[in-house]
């Protein structure tokens, strides 16, 4: 008994060391381009996400953040939760013109290199997940 924990002890702790990188294994180029992008902000943690991917999190002014970057350093995408009640006007309206509010689960305003500011709004509709991208303006972009 003592073996088959010892095992699956160990089998865990090298899925969690797979899963998480440490920083020092962050590519030198990431962190330049962490620093290029966030300057001041010395001590995010990352990780690596599920489409390889580094991802920093770390806080400006108490909001916490999240932004993604490539193996080459290049950014991905920055990501941050925010309620509902801080959203622009028109995205609220128009997720009050279609949606339900209880079926939402997350909001989450991005910044993306292509597509700008936008808010990611994450709802779960008859159990099914559903995504939709709203610009600040209330346009739906996916």
């Amino acid at each position: 008994m003592k073996t088959q924990i010892s095992i699956l002890c160990t089998i865990s702790l090298l899925m969690i060391a797979c899963a998480n990188r440490a920083e020092g294994q962050v590519p030198d180029a990431v962190k330049e381009a962490f620093q290029a992008k966030y300057p001041g902000e010395n001590d995010p943690d990352w990780e690596t996400d599920a489409n390889g991917y580094y991802e920093s999190s770390f806080k400006i002014d108490g909001k916490h953040y999240r932004a993604d970057f490539d193996k080459d350093g290049n950014w991905i995408e920055t990501e941050r939760s925010v309620d509902f009640d801080d959203l622009p006007k028109p995205v609220k309206e128009k997720i009050e013109s279609e949606y339900d509010r209880s079926d939402i689960t997350e909001i989450e305003e991005v910044e993306h290199p292509e597509k700008g500011l936008f808010y990611d709004i994450e709802f779960k509709r008859k159990g099914k997940n559903k995504d939709i991208m709203i610009t600040k303006e209330g346009k739906v972009i996916n």
